[in-house]
């Protein structure tokens, strides 16, 4: 373990300070106007300002640090302008933690390049393998979206309306939705375009980058910061080229983002090109990111933030996590549990845990009753939390490693 005095601090109230190293994983804390975030840290995903089947009240007990909502979908319900009218997203969620807002970039993809090539944006972000690691199927329809230098044109899956986002007003948007961290407008590309699409999309964000990146500047009285997000699909000279080229560009923080490949052994490498080309005293978040497995591996590549919706969508489906199971997790509703009296996790603190049994939360499930994806919920989100809390003090006594053999001792 090393300690660090790797550090930035913004005029706006925003800083980062690496606390300790141990390798290339960091412990650091991220001040920002709502609080601080102790990283590495799970980002829980609110899309629509709520985190799926919990309320904040939940969030706030077990622990969550960081919520990031959706500036695409928040554009389309409540709408920007009333949710500032508001007092903005914090006063609108009744949330008064950190926040960030993702910009609708994904949206690029998974209502165009996703539709045309029949990729199911559900299951993992890796075309291969199957079960946990694959990509769900989907049939090919028409995509919703136009790309162009200007921006992207987007048909509203509720009613139709058309809608055109640039990297000014998306920008612009966040800044009325006043989140702490915002994200620019970027272009996510499929695992299945080519090199020659991934880098004219790669071209096409960094020039939209420098419009938010000035857009931000030149309003900048808010207390907020900007992230820029690399692409570059799974080549290694595009990523290695855009992590330099938005390194360059003075953001408050750096987001990896886009197709990581086909495979968890491709996202690894991504990691590998593009980490060591980000500024080391800015914080560097992971784009999609959420199972055990993986975490562990990408904190150990130096990142310090990423989202997914994987432990409230597993929820629905009374798949919950469990640190001595087969890829970590749990399938409740597994007949064996049906008149099982111990809880999901026996050495778990969360309020799931202590009160209710594997066979009530069976039974919730079995028979459709809505407070069981919420209990499964709350048991994942505070798995996960506590989780990087044994990770967060791993990097700090120098055995990240160890303890990732710990938690690698099942077969999985």
């Amino acid at each position: 373990m090393t300690k660090s005095k790797v550090q930035f601090q913004h005029a706006s109230g925003f800083s980062f300070e690496v606390l300790a190293t141990d390798g290339e994983a960091r412990a650091g804390r991220l001040t920002t106007p709502h609080g601080v975030i102790e990283t590495p840290s799970f980002v829980a995903v609110g899309t629509l300002g709520a985190v799926r089947g919990v309320s904040v009240e939940d969030l706030e007990a077990m622990g969550v640090q960081v919520m990031i909502a959706n500036a695409y979908h928040l554009h389309l319900q409540a709408g920007e302008d009333l949710i500032h009218s508001m007092g903005g997203l914090h006063g609108f969620m009744g949330w008064h933690g950190p926040l960030m807002t993702d910009s609708g970039g994904f949206q690029i993809f998974s209502l165009g390049a996703a539709k045309e090539h029949g990729v199911g944006k559900m299951a993992s972000i890796f075309t291969e393998g199957s079960g946990q690691g694959g990509h769900l199927s989907a049939k090919k329809k028409q995509t919703l979206v136009e790309i162009h230098e200007h921006g992207a044109d987007f048909i509203s899956f509720l009613d139709g309306s058309r809608h055109r986002f640039t990297p000014e007003s998306v920008v612009a948007l966040q800044k009325k939705l006043g989140a702490d961290i915002m994200l620019i407008l970027d272009e996510c590309t499929s695992p299945l375009h080519d090199y020659a699409y991934t880098k004219r999309a790669m071209e096409r964000t960094h020039r939209w980058a420098m419009r938010a990146q000035d857009t931000h500047q030149r309003h900048s009285q808010e207390a907020q910061a900007l992230f820029g997000i690399v692409q570059g699909g799974a080549f290694q000279d595009l990523r290695e080229r855009s992590a330099g080229f938005m390194a360059q560009q003075d953001f408050d923080g750096y987001a990896i983002g886009g197709s990581l490949g086909k495979s968890k052994e491709d996202m690894h490498r991504v990691l590998q090109w593009t980490v060591p080309l980000l500024p080391q005293n800015r914080p560097r978040h992971l784009l999609g990111i959420g199972k055990v497995e993986d975490i562990f591996e990408v904190v150990i590549r130096g990142i310090d933030l990423f989202d997914c919706i994987a432990p409230t969508r597993m929820a629905e489906t009374g798949t919950v996590f469990s640190r001595g199971s087969k890829r970590y997790v749990m399938h409740v509703l597994n007949a064996r549990y049906r008149d099982d009296p111990g809880p999901i996790e026996e050495r778990c603190g969360c309020m799931t845990c202590k009160r209710y049994s594997r066979a009530f939360i069976r039974h919730l499930f079995a028979a459709g009753e809505p407070s069981a994806m919420r209990l499964a919920a709350i048991h994942n989100l505070f798995f996960l939390e506590t989780m990087m809390k044994e990770i967060r003090q791993a990097i700090k006594e120098g055995r990240i490693e160890a303890l990732k053999k710990e938690w690698s001792v099942i077969h999985h």
